[in-house]
């Protein structure tokens, strides 16, 4: 998928853990570990939101466009 989820970035950047985060987030360590590893198909923007106002970042900072290679991988 040419969408790339940075948060393990961001949480190295704030050193938390992804416990945590899915805590002050208000989801659940599952459903932030699909996000994390980039197995999600969707995010709602609330809960973009709610993953910028804890880690005090931009959605540019979590999310990022890679251009996909020519074999389609």
């Amino acid at each position: 998928m040419p969408i790339v989820v940075d948060i393990d970035v961001m949480l190295a950047k704030r050193k938390m853990s992804v416990g945590e985060l899915a805590d002050q987030v208000g989801i659940t360590p599952a459903n932030l570990a699909v996000l994390k590893n980039g197995r999600a198909k969707a995010v709602r923007f609330a809960t973009l939101a709610a993953l910028c106002a804890v880690l005090e970042c931009q959605p540019g900072d979590l999310l990022r466009w890679e251009a996909e290679d020519a074999t389609g991988g």
